[in-house]
């Protein structure tokens, strides 16, 4: 059935309008794009202009495709995760305009080139027109339920052109994702003309859901007709049409802007918001386009791997994309775009950890402020929520990895910041996440929590690897947190749990025969059932290599006492290779399973599960997405894991390993979205994903350049361990607590020069190399005597600038 039913008299009027005729007292209006001269971009590539693009806003964003078209795309809610959103509703499907002259009607619906900002973006028509070249340009201001949409018509013959304009709105009023456990329900739009704003009102007609859109025209009325070009998306939306008449001299251009805003309260609200946006616009932009100058000079790196430092780059943009603000609810980072536009706790806590790397201090603290809110609201004991929808619906109250997840991640936070108001604050959560966590998970008293992890693989709710190995590190992290809280008893205890844990992680968990960790610890009769299932996945998909493995390791099995418990490698999982990431396993077996782990790779980087790699992974460099009919994540290589084992490979000395996992994870930057990199590697899944951030910030920040803070301590200590190529590196301002410090490194013929600056010469540095590295220190021209801890040699020293040589 056509969602699009007929319009009131009113509201289905056509308008026609001289372009130069603006609204009374409106001065004239400067092209928006002129603002963006000269702004950094990136042109996307022609096959991929039928794949989405993201126009990103707090408040508001926009997603449709490279072309300029709005299929009806996304799984989440099925079709309907595309258009304009204003959560916790949908304001439209989208748009489509066209273009009459010459006696033809041509529709905006294929361009040629897409070109993406760091804070907009623009579709290029070239060749839809003979003589006209059109662009469409599109931001989302900060702060407000609105997006701004310039056509702007480029004459590029020697007479002059007239043109005959149309802008169709296709509304969509309709609730998020979960929308119904609150209540909300999804009725019919009906648009009303709005004579003092000269644009379209439209209203759900079961509640108070508003979209408003028009030009700054003044109108005349003419007679009612639809729009000229075919869209027929799913819904019970309606459209409202509007044509404007254009003249285009020779060699000129003219601009066209529109407004689009929204409201889920109130007419009065839409109308605010309407004629705010509308009337500011180009304040706005430019105010957008300086707050991202900030972001690119903040942690501003420069390194010989330009692939890598441009996806660094652009990957901080990509952090400010998925900020979702919704006031009732709170603001925070959402996961990606455009299936997963809300809150989770786990990706959260993975990403801040980056997102303090990259200077983003507010961000973390409002993101975890929401998520202690609505985990506290649904559990009441120290359970992290796993999955949040913007209308405050929790769909997961939790994985069990996302309670200790979330207590290092306050470690962390306090450590680049330290706020002792924060630890203060979110320290009783941390102490009753960890009671819930053993308490409720830990049946058999062994020390191991039950359930699910990081692997939503049916079946695997036994004793996981990675929920053990997060269990252990919150203990660590607790230990220290409760010493900086004077609690010195709880601190013990938790220390030693900690200590136990490692122990046993490194004792229980690790499979000789296969050189690896444990995807889980469980019985056999439990291997077994996940070993079948295992065999029908690799057999579906034509491994082989993977069948033969799981049949040898079901016959070793089934001759094990059903109910022996043990570690089993089953699926060679990512999440195996967590030991290394945090750094607790023995040496000699992490450099055996890291090993292992580089087995399960292609160009791209790390697969989630090992068993879908096949013989043509090694350098199989095309497309993930193409040819997929469902959505599923079954063969996938995502950025996630490949960030945690370059993670691993340089907690264990290795950068150059490290690097390697950075440049393949930077192969598919821009590959199918300029500016960005997808979930699933290089072309699937969320075209921006928030945790990209913690694969390169982790990596390159805390560990290529050593940035290790102790802000509570007003101490910054740097272990620099570089990749053996790079004869240059700096990073730039990266903010720690109240000070910013930036590194410049350089090799020499016979070691290493650092310089580091710092804005708070009272804080103190403590730069630190593995012990016996270099034979003679030097601080600003002067010897220097380090002091060896375990296996570091260490230099304490402070000023606002100090340049250091180490030599062979």
């Amino acid at each position: 059935m056509n969602k699009y039913r007929p319009l009131p008299l009113l509201a289905s009027l056509l308008l026609t309008v001289f372009f130069l005729q603006c609204k009374k007292d409106a001065p004239p209006l400067p092209s928006l794009q002129s603002l963006v001269a000269g702004t950094e971009s990136i042109a996307g590539r022609t096959a991929y202009l039928q794949s989405p693009f993201l126009a990103a806003g707090d408040r508001v964003y926009m997603v449709g495709h490279q072309d300029g078209s709005f299929p009806d795309l996304g799984w989440h809610v099925a079709g309907e995760m595309g258009g304009i959103w204003d959560h916790p509703i949908k304001l439209m499907d989208g748009f489509t305009a066209a273009i009459e002259t010459g006696g033809q009607t041509y529709c905006l619906s294929a361009a040629d080139t897409f070109i993406n900002f760091p804070f907009a973006n623009k579709h290029v028509f070239e060749k839809t027109i003979p003589g006209l070249r059109v662009e469409r340009f599109q931001f989302a201001p900060d702060g407000k339920e609105a997006v701004v949409v310039e056509f702007t018509f480029i004459n590029q013959a020697a007479e002059e052109k007239e043109l005959t304009f149309e802008f169709t709105g296709y509304t969509d009023l309709r609730p998020v994702w979960l929308g119904e456990r609150t209540g909300m329900e999804d009725g019919g739009d009906f648009a009303t003309w709005d004579e003092p704003s000269d644009s379209y009102i439209v209203k759900d007609s079961l509640n108070d859901w508003y979209v408003q859109f028009g030009a700054v025209i003044s109108p005349e009325m003419e007679k009612a007709k639809k729009g000229s070009c075919e869209y027929s998306p799913a819904g019970k939306g309606c459209q409202a049409s509007m044509k404007y008449a254009v003249k285009v001299p020779a060699n000129t251009s003219v601009s066209l802007p529109f407004t689009i805003a929204g409201s889920h309260k109130s007419a009065i609200e839409v109308k605010q918001t309407f004629a705010d946006v509308q009337h500011n616009s180009a304040g706005l932009l430019q105010a957008k386009k300086e707050r991202y100058q900030t972001i690119a000079e903040k942690t501003k790196l420069t390194i010989p791997e330009k692939q890598v430092q441009e996806a660094f780059h652009w990957i901080k943009y990509n952090t400010d994309w998925l900020i979702r603000d919704v006031p009732e609810i709170g603001r925070g980072l959402a996961a990606g775009s455009p299936d997963y536009p809300w809150w989770f706790g786990v990706d959260n806590e993975y990403t801040l950890q980056g997102a303090l790397a990259i200077g983003q201090t507010e961000l973390v603290y409002s993101t975890i402020d929401l998520l202690a809110c609505i985990s506290e609201k649904t559990n009441g004991n120290g359970r992290i929520v796993h999955e949040v929808s913007t209308n405050g619906a929790v769909y997961n109250p939790g994985n069990v990895n996302e309670t200790p997840q979330f207590a290092s991640l306050i470690w962390t936070v306090y450590n680049w910041t330290g706020d002792k108001a924060f630890l203060e604050k979110y320290w009783p959560t941390v102490k009753k996440g960890l009671a819930w966590l053993m308490q409720e998970n830990d049946k058999d008293g062994n020390l191991l929590p039950d359930g699910f992890g990081m692997m939503e693989i049916h079946g695997l709710n036994s004793e996981m690897i990675d929920v053990a190995v997060y269990t252990q590190k919150a203990f660590a992290d607790a230990a220290q947190m409760a010493g900086a809280m004077g609690d010195d008893a709880l601190s013990k205890q938790y220390s030693q749990t900690a200590e136990l844990l490692r122990q046993k992680i490194n004792k229980e968990f690790w499979v000789p025969e296969f050189n690896s960790y444990a995807d889980f610890i469980g019985t056999a009769q439990q291997a077994l059932h996940l070993i079948d299932d295992a065999i029908v996945r690799a057999d579906t998909l034509g491994k082989p290599w993977a069948v033969a493995e799981l049949k040898a390791t079901k016959a070793a099995i089934s001759t094990y006492p059903p109910q022996q418990k043990q570690g089993f490698v089953v699926h060679h999982n990512w999440v195996v290779n967590t030991p290394m990431e945090i750094g607790i396993a023995d040496t000699a077996k992490a450099l055996l399973a890291l090993e292992t782990g580089a087995r399960f790779v292609n160009p791209f980087g790390m697969f989630v599960t090992g068993i879908d790699r096949d013989e043509s992974a090694g350098k199989d460099e095309g497309s993930f997405a193409q040819g997929k009919k469902v959505f599923s994540y079954t063969g996938a290589v995502m950025t996630l894991p490949t960030g945690v084992q370059a993670i691993a490979e340089n907690n264990y000395g290795r950068p150059d390993k490290a690097l390697g996992y950075l440049q393949r994870m930077a192969r598919t930057f821009s590959f199918a979205l300029p500016g960005s990199m997808y979930e699933v590697s290089p072309d699937f899944g969320m075209m921006a994903q928030a945790w990209n951030l913690y694969s390169f910030a982790v990596p390159v920040v805390m560990q290529f350049f050593g940035i290790k803070p102790k802000a509570q301590e007003r101490t910054v200590y740097l272990f620099p361990q570089m990749p053996s190529d790079w004869g240059q590196a700096s990073i730039e301002n990266v903010k720690v607590g109240d000070n910013a410090i930036s590194v410049f490194y350089q090799k020499t013929g016979n070691g290493v020069k650092l310089t580091v600056t710092q804005e708070r010469e009272d804080w103190k540095l403590v730069v630190g190399f593995p012990k016996g590295k270099f034979r003679e220190w030097k601080m600003n021209g002067k010897a220097g005597t380090p002091k060896s801890l375990k296996n570091q040699d260490m230099l304490d020293m402070a000023g606002s600038k100090i340049e250091m040589e180490f030599l062979d």
